[in-house]
């Protein structure tokens, strides 16, 4: 199989009328809740080889993972093969003890292993390690080595938001192709099915720190979609460093400081070195409703949901280890049309449940899909964790490290009293700061509503970095949406920071 007998068959498919993947189990698997689920685990032993540095290890169907998605090896040489299902390949768990499944029930997904040059000592020799997930609809998690799995990237999002609700693709089959003998790079392609379109996908996947995929895809819609996100990305945010985020919201009566699997969007735009620009948005939970906002980009240089927020302190959560999450950041290829033009959209779900993903980011283009016009994507994934790295563009520009909103009446107390003032705090660190106090270092502010007061930027010697203190006056009566708040350092007229966006 290649990619291009792949989109060829894409293509057919997308003037066939939809046949969902089967998804009859037998019942000993139907009635498996999440703990025998997951007492079911593949044999290491059984782990199929794709050259000396990868393996592979495959997902049993049951519970919630009822869908069969089809697996083949293609070898360098001759025709892709079926991977068979046999029982024997896994450990069923004490619940299915003795028990057999027929030949056809096939599989619910993968995961992909490989071995890190610097595995710890203690690891027996050839030791490969997991860091990739494909498993359900068309999900898939990446993380770079030393980092935990958090957020989910998709191969697609259908309707995200819509009031008509959302479609979820599914990937209906996968061939996991042999590297060339010593590769650091594994390829898989992968068939995407809805009612709405079908799809191939390449993945070229290299792991390390960072971990990258090359993707490559060709969409064939079956019918008009008004809402298509490209290289959607799905997070948990429950609470952070400026509370719930939301007009209004409780605060959550939890022992940790913060819980979230990323705290913001990064959107970059602009090819033009004058007219670059980067924006970030604090994630916001707590509203009443799901809310919808768009970036608009001309051109999209890339964007990602990311977890600045790397220390322990932060969390205390020792199992959780979410200051050791991955951030997925999305480089468009120029040559790739289809993201351009249209806007980078961040859906926010009010979630009172961190085992919920309640966060969507994806590029949505202004002109909806139609059907006998194929989208041709390319872009890059890329894990991200500490910052600055080289994959966010502008990496001049400093960088947001926090949001935080507190009372303004207690610190700037008025007569008569106004207990709605709020004082926004952010801090910024990057190379492009002054490294001390510097005049011509401004705060350059703007709400959408409202009006801000006596902004002020001053170093902070502790973190060497630069803080803007500023404050909100909101307006009466207040609107019923949000009010975005806007702030970035310049010197000059000249941005030395990316762009604070806000919704408070």
């Amino acid at each position: 199989m290649t990619f291009e007998a792949l989109s060829e068959a894409a293509a057919r498919r997308a003037t066939a009328p939809y046949a969902a993947p089967p998804d009859d189990l037998p019942a000993a698997l139907t009635g498996l809740d999440y703990d025998g689920y997951r007492a079911i685990t593949f044999r290491a032993a059984e782990s199929l080889r794709l050259g000396p540095l990868f393996s592979a290890q495959l997902f049993h169907r049951g519970f919630l993972q009822r869908k069969r998605v089809d697996l083949y090896l293609q070898p360098l040489d001759g025709p892709a093969r079926p991977i068979p299902y046999e029982s024997r390949l896994f450990d069923l768990g004490p619940r299915l003890a003795g028990q057999s499944f027929a030949r056809d029930l096939g599989f619910a997904g993968f995961r992909l292993h490989y071995a890190f040059p610097d595995t710890p000592a203690w690891r027996p020799k050839g030791f490969q390690e997991e860091f990739l997930v494909f498993l359900g609809a068309s999900y898939f998690r990446l993380r770079a080595a030393h980092q935990e799995y958090g957020l989910s990237a998709r191969g697609l999002a259908i309707g995200t938001g819509a009031a008509e609700g959302e479609e979820f693709p599914d990937f209906v089959a996968h061939w996991l192709c042999e590297p060339e003998p010593g590769a650091h790079t594994l390829t898989v392609l992968s068939l995407l099915d809805s009612p709405s379109v079908a799809g191939a996908y390449q993945f070229a996947i290299s792991p390390g720190d960072p971990a990258r995929i090359a993707v490559t895809a060709a969409l064939h819609p079956r019918v008009p979609i008004g809402r298509l996100g490209l290289a959607p990305l799905t997070s948990m945010f429950l609470f952070g460093e400026n509370g719930p985020g939301a007009r209004g919201a409780k605060p959550f009566d939890d022992f940790r400081p913060q819980v979230h699997d990323s705290d913001g969007l990064c959107v970059a735009s602009g090819s033009d070195p004058a007219h670059r620009d980067r924006l970030w948005r604090p994630l916001v939970n707590g509203r009443r409703q799901p809310q919808i906002s768009a970036f608009a980009a001309k051109p999209l240089a890339g964007f990602g949901l990311l977890q600045r927020e790397r220390k322990f302190a932060a969390y205390l959560d020792v199992e959780a280890r979410q200051e050791a999450r991955p951030g997925l950041w999305v480089s468009p290829d120029p040559a790739g049309g289809a993201f351009a033009p249209g806007a980078v959209q961040l859906y926010e779900i009010p979630s009172g449940e961190e085992y919920m993903d309640n966060i969507v980011a994806a590029f949505v283009p202004a002109a909806p899909a139609q059907p006998g016009t194929a989208l041709h994507l390319a872009y890059g994934l890329t894990t991200v964790g500490a910052e600055p790295v080289a994959a966010i563009p502008e990496a001049s520009l400093a960088r947001v490290t926090s949001t935080r909103f507190g009372s303004a009446e207690r610190l700037r107390p008025m007569t008569p009293p106004r207990p709605e003032r709020r004082l926004c705090v952010i801090d910024f660190e990057g190379p492009s700061l002054p490294k001390g106090m510097d005049d011509a270092v401004t705060a350059e502010v703007s709400a959408s509503a409202g009006t801000l007061h006596d902004p002020v930027s001053n170093f902070v010697p502790q973190t060497g970095g630069w803080r803007i203190y500023v404050e909100w006056r909101p307006p009466e009566p207040m609107p019923a949406g949000d009010v975005v708040l806007r702030a970035r350092l310049v010197r000059g007229g000249v941005p030395l920071s990316e762009t604070w966006d806000a919704a408070v």
